[in-house]
């Protein structure tokens, strides 16, 4: 073996006990997910431990009194036939204290995913935006998702591993009055197959964790494959060989990964094994041969194989669930590295609250940004005030950081530089629940729920889920009602191709409902970052023009690349660079002749 070898060697076993350390808190989330549940199920366990050695003294007992009835041509004693009730009645038990194990279990097992599973959701909704931009996160969140729930196994490995301790400990104190070699010898033999077991259990877990990324893709073509917003262009471009190809190669290479472990692992554990055998047989001898010489009587004999078997099976599955559990523990590694990731962005121990009404208004002083890991500056040294009562629309090319100034008000993301005030405080002072609570938002990449019209208008302020008269009135407000009332359930219809009976929406359709959300809110300011791209010019004059009514004496910005709505603003701001290069109203950037009226003209020129 190399020194390189044994180097890698050693630090995959360090990374194993290493990982042990993630069984406690692991162990805390099992608990809060079902106390009573942990604690009964491990009442019954130890019950259901004492059964092995209860029933191998009693067969032992049985045995020896059938041997002196034989041997003396002796009556048969009631005595024998309790041994025989107890022996069955042990029997019984055993059965029914598995039942009731495996009753617990499953119990807690269902208990266990809605717990942890809430806790990812939870924990998730907590993080920075940065967090979701990031392809890293996306691994990690992935693994995080699967092991919040397949780590069940573990969860019921540890369950068994306490009972197969608790019955090696009754096993071994009886073969320890006999013989403290017997029980060295056992445990001597089964250490070379734990280490072998642990060893391709690390493996194991080192390839399933450089295979992510490419089951992430596999995932996402098989999303891809079988999708009605694909299936078109599938068609069309004859893409579905393609596609297939990738997978079929992708997964192709996974497959022979994995075989190529398993027969590595078949061979060296089957040889391993053997050595276990040796073991037990050879214990196996010294008790025959103890009888035979006088130093045990036959009773004795029984007892003592039975012992020697039972350790021999309960050792080996010790050491085997304890490699189970140590390549579990590895997995949990990033499920725990998830809940201990920290948003950036968070409200400040006593807070703010937001301010109401808002009097002053937003303002940014020198304000830069760059995205978290990026070197390129998208916002530098931007000075603009919002007052109070206007509308601003922001325009320019894609990428001059028109998006990100939402997100920056919104408190999605804090400035790298600078400061953004609102009413004079920093806007890290206030409370990011109660600011959001003041701030209506519709992206262009607006979420399309597959639930129901109510509560895809409801989920713009979700406490007016049953008031059915204010999400009417949004609807109006945003033309949703037009749309609602062509549903066969109203507002009760489920939208969506992914249940039963749901109904699609044209894009222009969503979009409309979408924009209901922010007029439910209700907010002191409402933004519009071009969430009416797919609707026509007509529709979307339509749409501003009742947004510059209802928006009548509130902050308003909004975001639109069409030049008719546009001019609808008090205030234009033109971004190039990440600066303002223009600002004034339309007359005012006519006039002047700069960028502003350049692109107007070439929007304009098309429709002549």
């Amino acid at each position: 073996m190399t020194d390189d070898t044994t180097e890698r060697s050693a630090s995959a076993w360090q990374e194993r006990v290493r990982a042990l350390k993630n069984i406690p808190p692991v162990l805390k989330i099992v608990w809060k997910s079902g106390p009573h549940v942990v604690l009964l199920g491990l009442v019954f366990r130890v019950l259901a431990s004492l059964v092995p050695v209860s029933l191998g003294w009693v067969t032992g007992a049985i045995v020896g009194e059938v041997a002196r009835i034989l041997a003396h041509r002796a009556v048969v004693s009631p005595h024998l036939w309790y041994l025989v009730a107890a022996e069955f009645s042990l029997a019984i038990g055993g059965g029914l204290f598995g039942r009731v194990i495996d009753y617990y279990d499953s119990v807690l097992a269902d208990r266990y995913t809605r717990h942890v599973s809430i806790q990812v959701m939870d924990h998730a909704s907590q993080l920075d935006l940065e967090a979701y931009e990031n392809p890293l996160f996306y691994d990690r969140l992935e693994r995080a998702r699967v092991q919040a729930t397949d780590r069940l196994f573990m969860i019921q490995a540890i369950g068994r591993l306490f009972q197969q301790v608790m019955t090696t400990l009754w096993l071994s104190a009886a073969i320890l009055a006999f013989s403290p070699w017997i029980l060295l010898l056992l445990v001597g033999c089964l250490i070379p197959a734990f280490l072998g077991e642990s060893h391709f259990a690390f493996l194991n877990y080192a390839k399933n964790f450089r295979q992510t990324p490419a089951k992430r893709q596999l995932d996402y073509l098989r999303q891809v494959g079988g999708s009605k917003e694909a299936a078109k262009e599938l068609k069309l471009f004859n893409l579905s060989r393609f596609l297939t190809d990738r997978f079929t190669s992708i997964s192709n290479a996974i497959l022979d990964e994995n075989l190529a472990l398993s027969r590595k692992r078949l061979v060296a554990v089957s040889l391993l094994s053997i050595l276990s055998s040796c073991g037990y047989y050879a214990a196996y001898v010294w008790a025959i041969y103890h009888t035979i010489t006088g130093g045990l009587s036959i009773d004795n004999l029984v007892f003592l194989t039975n012992a020697i078997m039972n350790a021999q099976n309960n050792i080996s599955q010790i050491f085997s669930t304890l490699s189970s559990i140590a390549d579990q523990a590895l997995f949990l590694t990033d499920l725990l590295a998830f809940f201990e990731m920290k948003p950036h962005v968070s409200s400040k121990l006593n807070a703010l609250p937001a301010p109401r009404p808002i009097v002053r208004g937003f303002e940014f002083r020198n304000v830069s940004f760059r995205y978290p890991g990026t070197e390129r500056w998208i916002l530098r040294r931007l000075n603009f005030r919002l007052e109070c009562g206007e509308r601003i629309a922001l325009i320019g090319q894609n990428g001059q950081g028109k998006t990100t100034i939402v997100k920056l008000i919104t408190r999605l993301y804090d400035p790298s530089e600078g400061q953004i005030l609102l009413d004079g405080v920093d806007l890290r002072e206030y409370d990011i629940e109660d600011l959001n609570r003041e701030v209506g938002v519709i992206f262009q990449d607006f979420m399309r729920y597959e639930m129901t019209a109510r509560e895809n208008v409801a989920v713009g302020r979700i406490e007016c889920l049953d008031d059915l008269e204010a999400i009417r009135s949004a609807a109006e407000k945003s033309l949703a009602d037009g749309v609602v009332a062509k549903l066969a359930k109203g507002y009760e219809q489920m939208l969506g191709r992914r249940f039963e009976g749901g109904v699609d929406l044209s894009g222009g359709e969503w979009q409309k409902l979408a924009l209901a959300r922010a007029y439910l809110r209700d907010a002191q300011v409402l933004i519009l970052d071009e969430p009416t791209a797919a609707l026509d010019a007509r529709a979307e004059y339509e749409v501003f023009e009742r947004f510059n009514e209802l928006t009548e004496g509130k902050m308003a910005l909004f975001i639109s690349h069409r030049f008719s709505t546009v001019r609808m603003a008090e205030r234009i701001i033109v971004l190039e660079d990440g600066a303002i290069v223009e600002e004034g109203n339309h007359s005012q950037l006519m006039a002047f002749g700069g960028r502003y009226a350049e692109m107007f003209e070439l929007q304009a020129s098309s429709y002549r």
